[in-house]
């Protein structure tokens, strides 16, 4: 590929690729495709984007005496840049520096969204992650991004394919394509050149190796810098400072400098701060780890009781994406409740484990396991890794279709939200009834609507399909819609209520204010006591008790009944019944007694059921057990349950480990 003809002449002997952002952005031409990397503030180069601001509005308005200046550019970015007023791309928000913007999210930068509104420019939004694979496969020569994200959604070329305006809509360009292979529809997404790539690290030796220790994520920086580099492009990166050749750890490096043509050093502060609202934080970069009692209890608000009933669709073990604003209270409630260690919590920005941030500091997270690249996480995402996903609840009608993205001139844009939500096994839609001056008050009795907002939420035909509930149906998702008065399902008839709040009354504060009447379950049942309730709902003893019949197993071939007690609580006659009656049911049938091995790991017994619990025991053994052992980790339960069972069975001795248990079970290898 032919090399840009400034570039040599800017390096220096010993300053190597190292110049100045005014320098740099020198280098960006008219009708240049300008692709940028970051995720609200994280990771955008906010020094090159002010550069590349003042050198347009310098030279706009005067004579061009041959020298060219930016303008007319073709803007590329995955994930939202900005801050919702001035900072990230809204520098780039002038008429006549952009002509064409290809965007994941819109609702950061009302800059660039006045221009797409009033059609200025040509404008599309496509999903992040797709924008984030696109570059990849850029950078791999492909002719484009073959994905079923977007099916159904206003993506699809059959819905306007991703076009935000009339100037889009007449401009006799597409980039998106409706396919089938094997008789299955796909979206093919046209790979295109990229000629400038715009990044951000931490450290950059002259060589234009790239670090980036002190950024709160990585990112899609590499696959950009690929993607520009081979499409024979230039890549500027923003460094915060330099280091000597050869010192950088080749494991530290996330860009190689073959990839990277000028380095700038953030001119001041301001201009590299790791996210819009941290100058730095060691726990956003995994320096440290911060105790989980800095994370403030919500007070008990409509926030908080529609958060509490989304975190009980969450799993042990499961993995979980949290959208921004309202599904951000699930982690404080997930906190509360001590079930953090239980579940996974990730970002689409690359985040892995630990609790996500919120605001401007969105996509950056504490006590991270891990940090990978956002096309990483992307792949991950759109491969079915997510268990469940809680976004927000914008827009909703009678089929289940919702709304996120465009309200009248408000462009949002997508963001995520549909790679997330398509391919997330259970998506939980969450937010308040309706909305605009909406208050509500919660307390132990229920909810009570003081004055409800003048939006309704629940139309009759979304504006912007953002999520297809007939692709979602099709494909066997479970998908709930929570508000503080009520909860919905998407079942066969479309929108369900299975769940309504105590205090509302279901003609005057829900079918009223619906523009379609939803399905309603047989029976309706009543939203969970626990919910309007101060203090702990239990979630953590819920999580851990599994139903009694899922905690008994029997392998034939070795002939062992396997009971796993781990983290039961007998807390009544009836908890000890149920037991008698599961292992009859289970065993009963074999007509012969069998070994069995018991996990007492964690197990909780009221002091007064001791007996009642032991008498049943000795009855299992009479009837259905050949012989028994038993095991847990915990000294005091071995010596407190072990001599209780002793006094009427004999020896009954607890092992520590399952090991122990299984050898001294005579008879059985």
């Amino acid at each position: 590929m032919a090399q840009h003809p400034l570039i040599a002449a800017l390096r220096g002997a010993d300053t190597g690729k190292v110049t100045s952002a005014r320098q740099a952005v020198q280098l960006i031409r008219p009708g240049d495709t300008v692709a940028t990397g970051g995720f609200v503030g994280i990771g955008f180069a906010e020094n090159i984007a002010v550069a590349l601001e003042d050198l347009f509005l310098e030279r706009c308005d005067a004579p061009d005496q041959g020298l060219g200046y930016p303008r007319d550019l073709t803007l590329v970015y995955a994930a939202g840049q900005g801050d919702g007023q001035h900072r990230g791309l809204n520098h780039l928000g002038h008429p006549g520096l952009v002509r064409r913007v290809i965007g994941g999210h819109w609702g950061l930068v009302p800059r660039l969204q006045e221009l797409a509104v009033s059609d200025q420019i040509e404008a599309w939004n496509l999903p992040q992650g797709v924008i984030c694979h696109l570059l990849r496969d850029i950078a791999g020569g492909r002719p484009g991004t073959l994905t079923r994200v977007g099916l159904g959604t206003f993506v699809d070329p059959r819905h306007g394919g991703g076009k935000l305006n009339q100037r889009t809509r007449d401009c006799g360009v597409e980039l998106v394509r409706l396919m089938e292979i094997d008789g299955e529809p796909y979206l093919f997404y046209k790979a295109f050149p990229i000629n400038v790539g715009i990044i951000r690290a931490t450290t950059a030796d002259p060589e234009g190796n790239l670090s980036m220790e002190r950024e709160a994520l990585v990112l899609e920086a590499r696959a950009l810098a690929m993607a520009a580099h081979n499409s024979g492009g230039i890549v500027i990166a923003q460094v915060e400072r330099i280091a000597d050749r050869h010192t950088l750890k080749p494991r530290d490096v996330q860009v190689p400098g073959v990839l990277v043509d000028c380095v700038v050093v953030a001119e001041k502060p301001e201009y590299h701060m790791q996210t819009f609202i941290e100058p730095y934080s060691a726990a956003f970069a995994g320096e440290i780890r911060v105790p989980m009692s800095a994370l403030a209890p919500m007070p008990l608000d409509e926030r908080k009781l529609i958060a509490r009933r989304a975190a009980m669709e969450l799993g042990v073990n499961d993995v979980v994406n949290l959208g921004i604003g309202m599904p951000e209270g699930v982690a404080a409630v997930a906190a509360e409740e001590k079930i953090i260690d239980l579940i996974t919590l990730t970002a689409e920005p690359g985040v892995i484990g630990g609790v996500p941030a919120g605001g401007l500091n969105f996509g950056a997270a504490t006590n991270t396991d891990a940090i990978i690249d956002q096309p990483g996480q992307f792949d991950f995402y759109d491969g079915g890794g997510l268990d469940i996903a809680i976004l927000g609840l914008a827009q909703a009608d009678r089929h289940g279709n919702l709304n996120v993205s465009r309200f009248g001139t408000r462009l949002a844009g997508a963001g995520g939200f549909i790679n997330i939500s398509q391919n997330a096994h259970k998506v939980v839609f969450v937010g308040t009834f309706s909305a605009g001056n909406t208050e509500v008050v919660v307390d132990a009795q229920g909810v009570r609507v003081v004055h409800d907002g003048h939006a309704r939420k629940f139309v009759e035909e979304v504006e912007h399909r953002t999520f297809s509930g007939e692709v979602a149906r099709a494909r066997g998702r479970t998908v709930l819609y929570i508000t503080e008065r009520c909860v919905f399902q998407l079942s066969d008839r479309g929108m369900e209520l299975i769940e309504i709040a105590p205090g509302i009354d279901l003609e005057r504060d829900i079918l009223a204010r619906m523009d379609f009447r939803p399905a309603i379950a047989e029976p309706l049942k009543r939203m969970d006591a626990r919910l309007f309730g101060e203090g702990s709902m239990g979630l953590r003893r819920q999580l851990l008790e599994l139903p009694i019949d899922q905690r008994l197993s029997y392998d034939a071939d070795k002939d062992l009944f396997f009971v796993n007690f781990e983290g039961l609580a007998v807390r009544s006659a009836e908890d000890i019944s149920l037991i008698r009656h599961a292992v009859a049911t289970r065993l009963g049938p074999l007509g012969r007694k069998v070994g069995a091995i018991v996990n007492y790991e964690r197990f909780t017994i009221a002091p007064e059921l001791v007996d009642d619990y032991v008498a049943m025991v000795q009855g299992l053994m009479e009837h259905y057990y050949a012989e028994v052992t038993r095991y847990t980790t915990s000294t005091f339960l071995r010596v407190r349950l072990g001599e209780a069972l002793a006094r009427s069975l004999g020896d009954a001795q607890l092992y520590a480990s399952a090991e122990e248990a299984r050898e001294h079970l005579r008879g059985h290898d």
